[in-house]
């Protein structure tokens, strides 16, 4: 059986008796370009089946269409190898390949150590071997001057995912601080006084936000904030089992619990069928980002629901059409959270 030929940009060239550049002037909506040509090469891709490959996109001009995103390496690995998962990268991906997709770019994902001297090596070394268009930084790296600075260096335009501060890039967030308060709130108006919070990691930007959120909606009801009922915490399952483990230890235990992120919670969860505490009725949970597995979980938790993937999406769609246009890319982008309401809280008992 005769194996079928793949039809490359030279065929569509060839058919439509151009080069090679306009072919890829037309693909890419580019100058210079009259509409009878246009038409011409239309036709011709149309006739041999033609699907542009990057490579046949990039001759027509500076674009790589490549949109490249980095995450932090250690939390990521740690999350894979338990066999956890990461759905913020899931919600990340799902939300940032499908708008790149929109566009005819390509999102790729690479992972780099913040804590590792050799950060910026990394960074340099992707940078040089993709060559992308716009790149998203994830938190912590979204808050990383050393990571910002080099891609201000290089000329490159970048988003910086959940980081509201002033600078380089374009910053897409949600507020933090009132989906925390929010969240508290909800606590406060079933008539919990005695809540705990376990805090998230402190290196994120989000965190001292979320603490400010919780701690103002406390003081906003004239009550006054229990140092023993701020919990230390970095966003994972044993962060939460360990919190609830202090909390139940004190003389005068909280009846809620608002965890910095969907796996603290779960551990909270987890804590408090160990210590024979039943959810609602003997403490509440609240969590934050409203992943899958808090809504299977029994009981399902009441959460913060964050816009991972709104947020990237609108990152790389912001990336490309600055690309596109061949401007220097900056500014602030707000976008909403919800705050679903589930079994995990009820009024304290009397």
């Amino acid at each position: 059986m005769q194996k079928k030929r793949a039809i490359t940009i030279k065929h569509v060239a060839a058919e439509a008796g151009v080069s090679l550049q306009t072919v890829s002037r037309v693909i890419n909506k580019g100058p210079n370009v009259t509409p009878g040509v246009q038409a011409r090469v239309q036709a011709a891709i149309d006739k041999l089946g033609y699907v542009p490959s990057l490579a046949a996109r990039r001759l027509g001009g500076s674009r790589s269409y490549l949109i490249l995103a980095f995450n932090d390496e250690r939390p990521t690995i740690e999350g894979w190898q338990s066999r956890r998962g990461n759905d913020w990268v899931d919600q990340m991906l799902f939300g940032g390949m499908l708008k790149c997709a929109e566009h005819g770019y390509r999102m790729l994902f690479e992972l780099v150590d913040s804590h590792s001297d050799q950060l910026e090596a990394q960074v340099r070394a992707a940078l040089s071997a993709l060559h992308p268009d716009g790149v998203i930084l994830t938190p912590p790296h979204s808050e990383d001057d050393r990571i910002t600075n080099l891609l201000h260096q290089a000329g490159l335009i970048f988003a910086r995912l959940g980081s509201h501060r002033e600078g380089e890039g374009f910053a897409v967030y949600m507020d933090d601080e009132a989906a925390a308060r929010r969240a508290t709130e909800h606590l406060l108006d079933l008539g919990h006084t005695r809540i705990a919070y376990v805090q998230g990691h402190p290196e994120y930007a989000m965190s001292p936000d979320r603490l400010h959120g919780f701690t103002s909606a406390i003081e906003a009801r004239g009550l006054k904030v229990i140092p023993e009922y701020l919990q230390p915490g970095d966003f994972t399952y044993e962060a939460g089992i360990a919190a609830l483990q202090a909390l139940a230890k004190l003389p005068v235990p909280p009846t809620a619990v608002l965890a910095s992120s969907d796996e603290m919670a779960l551990g909270v969860l987890h804590a408090a069928g160990q210590l024979g505490l039943a959810v609602p009725g003997d403490i509440s949970v609240v969590s934050f980002d409203d992943t899958p597995t808090v809504r299977m979980s029994v009981p399902a938790l009441t959460a913060i629901r964050q816009p991972i993937a709104a947020m990237t999406a609108r990152a790389a769609e912001l990336l490309i059409e600055t690309k596109a246009r061949g401007e220097a890319g900056s500014g602030r982008y707000l976008l909403p959270f919800d705050f679903v309401v589930r079994d995990s809280t009820a009024p304290p008992r009397r």
